[in-house]
């Protein structure tokens, strides 16, 4: 065996008295090691920094302290020869205790009757910066067990580390991080050699070597150290008399202080400490900041003192700039309110993902058409932005225009829960909450959302429909945030076709055909009161979302969407992507153009001669034929209208009429719009007495009072009820009932009163044609 002839050996060694000492030594220390571990858990400033590792802002440690850590990639190799040629040659060498050094010092000591320094390595000098202890014998030992136990559990560039992060440099200042940030502005890594060498002297004597209040004396220590390291050619002659001849003139700086709203939020997210790296572009951070501090300026005039402003970069989906408040410095407009997170009304903004996903389900198509006329949703009856109503228009223009009719009856269509759940997806977390109680209104601003939310969600857009939450600070690949699918490619191609249109009523005032449009797409909001203006854009490679308005909740008559907010927009846009492709959106093969009725939006009929193109998704979208004219049977002079029950054997014909919808007939008699319209029903017919014909589509629809309703009434007053109707264009005359009593006849379009009793009441409406419909609603006299 090949350990058999060093038996022998070994044997007299171990006898060997000391041997066993040695032995002794080392379990003891290892023991002591477990028993009494070093706790290194130095206390760090939190640092922000951008993607490139420049610090955007810096916060004291817990202790008050500016202790900033420096990472390794900082050490420098001028940085590291500068330190160690001057506080210990022998650091790579030792093992934490410098033997000679120790034997001399003690010496000294004995012979002077006094403490001498000298003996202290960078290890030990990092185990009395952690743990400060009065400077005794006893002391110094304990320091020599802490520093060996350093060295086992740290490799020397750690310890080097650890030294570089501790080192005093009078006040609060500690690390030489601290120093080089606080006084020349600048990380360690790009110190030059002048700087390092004054930062390398200051520690011995922070109280005499104090930048910015002593710097002739500074300068005069820093230049008899430069001379030195020349003569023991640490650093050649060149750079030397470089480093002498740089001027000293630096003062104290305050801390960095950009992107403030982000920083604290990462700061309280991360309660350790340290370096938290994000994915801001600091020449970005520093241009916004300062494009909406300067807008929002202007705009004081108007009594307007706030704006946030988020921007996404699509590609790497990170955050590149978060400006929570125009001025975080201003405490009396509430500068420090986070406008990014701040909860408030979207207004008209969810308003694409609606459309989107009703081309999903199939029930639109851009083309489509949709009355945009005064409705009853249920006691809900919304109004446009302008006051004012389009009669029949296309989902493209409901769109581009944010008519907000159009959009509740599509979200009565595809239904309120459908919508939430895609919102649910794309993670609003007050919807989450209040989901149950959400209803038609919420696509007009009847829920609370974020601008952090909604900037995600248009990124979304900008990814043909994928949704993947955009990260604010550096992870690793496989913590990114999962990608989830709220719109076709399809439907989020024609919605973005839709939102890129130039010619619309929310381009700001002096924007339409000038130079100064960015190529993007773009959807604004104001809520109700007039409260928050918002607008939100994007393109391939940035979403931009700006919010303005007050934090204090004080609507403005002149806040808008397109007026106030989208100029921001369009302003960051053309600072950060100037001039980019016109041509960044790519058709999908699966969208298919086709020709449809411009009435309707629908698969053209015989009848239909205007005809236009479409796009659709085959196999999704609806196939609908066109129904916007239909025959009738009149006469000759087409002064009467004769159904098949009642029309002669001769003497007649059919001709096309427009096929309106009541509620679209009722607006156009209310406005006095001239429309064809379809003859008076032949009087002589008596379909109106066949019950069998009473129970058809066509009935009347009582838009006043709402079904279902709850009315409060005062118990000792008249109030009374008004009564409305729509019916289709060939009834003439409505026949109103309450309680199955009549009540009196009345022209379609005229509004009637009447004083309700207490309790359930029942509303009959007639037409002439024998048509009912009834409609309940509670009255409560108090």
């Amino acid at each position: 065996m090949p350990l058999s002839p060093m038996l022998p050996f070994l044997k007299k060694l171990i006898k060997k008295r000391w041997f066993k000492l040695c032995l002794g030594f080392l379990v003891g220390f290892f023991l002591m090691d477990l028993v009494f571990p070093f706790q290194v858990e130095p206390r760090y400033s939190t640092l922000i920094t951008d993607s490139q590792g420049k610090v955007l802002h810096a916060f004291l440690n817990p202790e008050d302290k500016w202790r900033m850590a420096t990472e390794l990639t900082e050490i420098t190799p001028t940085l590291q020869k500068a330190i160690i040629y001057k506080e210990d040659r022998w650091f790579y060498w030792h093992f934490g205790v410098n033997p000679v050094a120790l034997g001399r010092a003690l010496i000294r000591n004995i012979f002077t009757g006094r403490r001498t320094s000298g003996a202290s390595t960078i290890t030990m000098q990092v185990v009395r910066l952690l743990h400060p202890q009065e400077r005794t014998y006893w002391h110094k030992i304990t320091e020599i067990f802490r520093a060996i136990q350093l060295e086992i559990h740290f490799s020397k560039d750690e310890i080097l580390q650890l030294y570089l992060n501790l080192v005093p440099y009078g006040s609060n200042i500690e690390g030489l991080k601290s120093a080089s940030i606080l006084y020349f502005q600048k990380t360690p890594d790009v110190l030059s050699l002048a700087e390092v060498v004054t930062l390398a002297i200051i520690p011995n004597r922070p109280s005499s070597l104090r930048l910015g209040v002593n710097n002739p004396f500074v300068l005069q220590e820093r230049n008899r150290w430069l001379k030195t390291f020349q003569e023991e050619g640490v650093f050649n002659d060149q750079d030397i008399q470089n480093a002498i001849d740089e001027p000293l003139s630096v003062v104290r700086h305050e801390a960095p202080k950009l992107a403030p709203h982000l920083s604290i939020r990462l700061k309280n997210e991360n309660k350790t400490g340290g370096i938290v790296r994000t994915s801001l572009n600091r020449n970005k951070q520093l241009t916004i900041e300062g494009l909406t501090k300067n807008y929002v300026n202007r705009l004081r005039s108007m009594n307007i003192h706030n704006a946030a402003v988020m921007v996404i970069n699509n590609q790497t989906h990170s955050v590149e700039a978060y400006v929570g408040s125009a001025d975080f410095g201003n405490p009396i407009d509430g500068g420090q309110v986070d406008g990014v997170r701040a909860v408030r009304s979207p207004g008209s903004t969810l308003k694409p993902l609606l459309y989107g996903v009703a081309i999903d389900k199939g029930i639109i198509t851009p083309k489509t058409t949709i009355n945009d006329v005064p409705t009853n949703f249920g006691g809900f009856e919304p109004e446009n932005f302008d006051k004012l109503f389009h009669g029949k228009v296309t989902v493209e223009f409901a769109l581009a225009n944010s008519l907000n009719i159009p959009a509740v009856k599509v979200l009565q269509e595809i239904t309120t829960p459908v919508l939430v759940s895609q919102l649910k997806k794309a993670d609003f977390q007050t919807i989450k909450k209040n989901a149950p109680n959400l209803g038609l209104s919420v696509v007009l601003g009847g829920c609370g959302v974020t601008l952090e939310e909604l900037t995600n969600l248009f990124s979304a857009f900008a990814n043909k429909g994928v949704y993947q939450k955009a990260d604010f600070a550096v992870k690793p690949e496989e913590e990114a945030s999962q990608n989830t699918e709220i719109l076709s490619p399809e439907s989020n191609y024609m919605i973005t076709q839709i939102l890129s249109q130039v010619v619309r009523p929310d381009l700001p005032n002096n924007y339409d055909y000038t130079y100064r449009m960015p190529k993007i797409a773009w959807k604004t909001g104001t809520s109700f009161g007039k409260k928050d203006a918002w607008s939100i854009g994007y393109n391939a490679k940035y979403t931009v979302g700006v919010w303005i308005g007050n934090f204090s909740g004080e609507g403005v008559p002149e806040l808008s969407g397109a007026n106030i907010a989208t100029p921001l927009l369009f302003e960051i846009f053309n600072t950060i992507d100037y001039n980019s492709s016109a041509k960044w959106q790519i058709q999908p093969e699966e969208v298919v153009s086709r020709k449809v009725c411009a009435e309707s939006g629908d698969i053209p009929s015989e009848f239909c001669t205007h005809q236009i193109l479409d796009l659709h998704i085959p196999s999704v979208s609806k196939m609908t034929q066109c129904q916007h004219l239909k025959n009738v049977w009149v006469s000759p002079a087409a002064t009467t209208s004769y159904c098949n029950f009642c029309k002669p054997d001769s003497g007649i014909f059919q001709k096309l009429y427009p096929n309106l919808a009541p509620e679209l007939i009722s607006w156009y008699e209310s406005k006095h719009i001239l429309y064809e319209k379809i003859p008076a029903h032949n009087p002589k017919c008596t379909r109106v007495f066949q019950a069998t014909n009473t129970a058809t589509s066509a009935a009347p629809v009582i838009v006043s009072p709402s079904d279902g309703s709850e009315y409060f009434l005062a118990k000792n007053e008249v109030s009374k009820l008004m009564l409305n109707c729509q019916v289709g264009s060939d009834v003439k005359m409505v026949y109103w009932y309450i309680n199955d009593k009549f009540l009196q006849k009345a022209s379609p379009t005229e509004g009637i009163f009447f004083e309700p009793t207490g309790g359930k009441v029942k509303i009959s409406c007639s037409d002439d044609k024998g048509r009912n419909t009834n409609i309940w609603v509670t009255v409560r006299r108090e």
